[in-house]
């Protein structure tokens, strides 16, 4: 295939011919050297995800641990301070999850720099990418049972009351659970493996739950519910975590750090 015309047709005279020289052949070079491109692209990639597999496995350890201290600490204040309403509960635990995604941030950031490599990098990305979807469906969910109990606290309170308890209390944190889960097994595949197995774990934990708690129960007390509430939180958000990063600590090859 020629990418460039040659000969008579490259100094014809008529516009319409001139006009189609730059169809077929031109096009087919183009997409060629696109899709040639976009491939040395995703083998970089593939070769930089296995090149890093250990500095992955490395800085997954002292996040695992910030999150699992602070889901720790988060559901025993938030089951000190008995908070049940809806909107501070969800409030409670978004605000939660910032601060453990900026504490992530911040730890993946300083040894990114310690190595002297970029943090934004495309594997990065596509860890970050493939994590979106599931967590911004838990994020969404929380907001809509918020907005759904509210607007039947004005309608019928005794409704509410059952939507608090039961929907919000036990019924949000299990879907959490589940969805947090799915979103570290899609990560897993751009990291190391135990991360699939780790979000296979917590997505068991959770659909567990849902068979077995009584999210469902209105006439379940209230101080039931909120110790089970705040128990699965911070087994699955807390105890789960620090369990795993303490792992990866003790397993880490300590003379790989490259």
């Amino acid at each position: 295939m020629r990418c460039a015309p040659e000969g008579r047709n490259a100094t014809a005279p008529d516009s319409r011919f001139q006009k189609a020289l730059l169809t077929r052949d031109t096009l087919l070079c183009k997409v060629k050297d696109m899709e040639s491109s976009r491939a040395a692209e995703h083998l970089q990639v593939i070769r930089t995800l296995m090149e890093r597999s250990a500095l992955y496995r490395r800085a997954l350890a002292p996040v695992m641990i910030l999150a699992g201290v602070l889901g720790l600490a988060a559901a025993v204040v938030g089951r000190g301070l008995s908070l049940s309403d809806p909107v501070r509960f969800v409030g409670y635990w978004y605000g939660v999850g910032v601060v453990s995604l900026l504490g992530a941030f911040l730890l993946v950031r300083r040894q990114a720099w310690q190595h002297a490599e970029p943090f934004w990098s495309p594997p990065t990305r596509r860890v970050a990418l493939a994590m979106l979807p599931p967590l911004t469906v838990g994020f969404l969910l929380g907001v809509a049972l918020v907005a759904a109990t509210s607007l039947r606290s004005r309608e019928n309170p005794s409704q509410a009351a059952v939507l608090s308890g039961a929907f919000v209390l036990v019924g949000l944190p299990l879907a959490w659970v589940i969805l947090y889960g799915c979103a570290l097994h899609a990560s897993g595949f751009f990291m190391t493996r135990g991360m699939r197995l780790f979000g296979w774990v917590i997505v068991l934990g959770g659909c567990i739950g849902l068979l077995a708690s009584p999210w469902l129960d209105a006439s379940a007390p209230p101080d039931r519910l909120l110790n089970l509430s705040y128990g699965i939180m911070g087994v699955c958000f807390g105890g789960l975590h620090l369990a795993y990063g303490v792992y990866l600590y003790f397993t880490e090859p300590r003379g790989n750090e490259t």
